[in-house]
């Protein structure tokens, strides 16, 4: 079963998607369940995890709501507050939804490069080790050496790091970020999503070539066993289409065993979120 690991649903709202700049208005509209179906069918895709892109509780809502009307939508990764007071309390009442898998922040959003450290949402990952829910590490390659300090303090959380951590692929950076990124992978309660990388090189003139070394990075790093597959569908489309995501990474990993293959594009993130 191939499953993609990380795509958005949303009703575009200028204010609330204030991140969708001009360069990437062709995004700058509505992407629903039927969007995607119709994708899927012409790419070979089973199911997927829905992702949230808004920080407010009406949006784990939405998406909750949007798995339960459609059965290709096998997961949902939510988001609440996680240094709220009364968290237990609100996680509590998540739990009894199954297809509710885990949270995620937009860390990458925060001024505070240590923001991951902070007592108030230290308290709030211990919560969702308590209550069982993964989550989604969202950040940049500045981020990183907190990234490390965070992961080694909750050895029992399920973590995964989206879009490889972002690597500055247009300007060529690598080095820093190549190092980091080994240094989290040694934590083995971290896997990583093989997602968001065209958008992280030029838009228009980004190859597979240039990816090919990052991909190479993690997948030495992180193994067969902890990368899984992502679109990051619809944002992946304002660097191409989805054909072309899904090619990069099966293109990359053609070498690998069928076992190892299968792994990757689906059955990692079947057990990563219990799915």
């Amino acid at each position: 079963m191939v499953i993609d690991s990380h795509q958005h649903f949303w009703n575009y709202e200028p204010v609330k998607h204030a991140w969708i700049d001009d360069d990437m208005a062709v995004i700058r509209r509505n992407f629903l369940p039927p969007d995607l179906k119709k994708v899927y069918a012409e790419s070979g895709i089973e199911g997927c995890v829905a992702v949230q892109a808004d920080q407010t509780l009406a949006e784990t809502d939405f998406l909750i709501k949007l798995s339960e009307e459609n059965q290709f939508i096998k997961g949902v990764v939510g988001w609440v507050d996680l240094r709220a007071e009364n968290i237990h309390a609100v996680l509590n009442q998540y739990s009894a939804i199954g297809k509710l898998k885990g949270f995620r922040h937009v860390v990458q959003g925060e001024a505070d490069h240590n923001f991951l450290l902070r007592p108030d949402f230290s308290r709030g990952i211990a919560a969702l080790e308590k209550h069982g829910f993964t989550y989604d590490i969202l950040v940049f390659p500045h981020q990183l050496g907190a990234v490390l300090e965070f992961v080694k303090r909750f050895p029992n959380q399920k973590f995964v790091i989206d879009h490889i951590a972002k690597p500055y692929i247009k300007d060529g950076f690598f080095d820093g970020w190549a190092t980091l990124m080994k240094a989290i992978a040694a934590q083995e309660n971290v896997h990583c999503k093989l997602s968001g990388m065209i958008t992280e090189a030029d838009y228009k003139t980004w190859t597979a070539s240039q990816i090919e070394p990052y991909m190479d990075v993690v997948l030495k790093a992180f193994g067969s066993r902890r990368l899984m597959f992502g679109s990051d569908w619809p944002v992946c489309l304002v660097a191409g289409h989805y054909k072309q995501v899904k090619d990069l990474v099966t293109n990359f990993i053609a070498t690998l065993s069928k076992a190892e293959q299968a792994d990757i594009m689906g059955k990692n993130a079947i057990k990563f979120y219990n799915l």
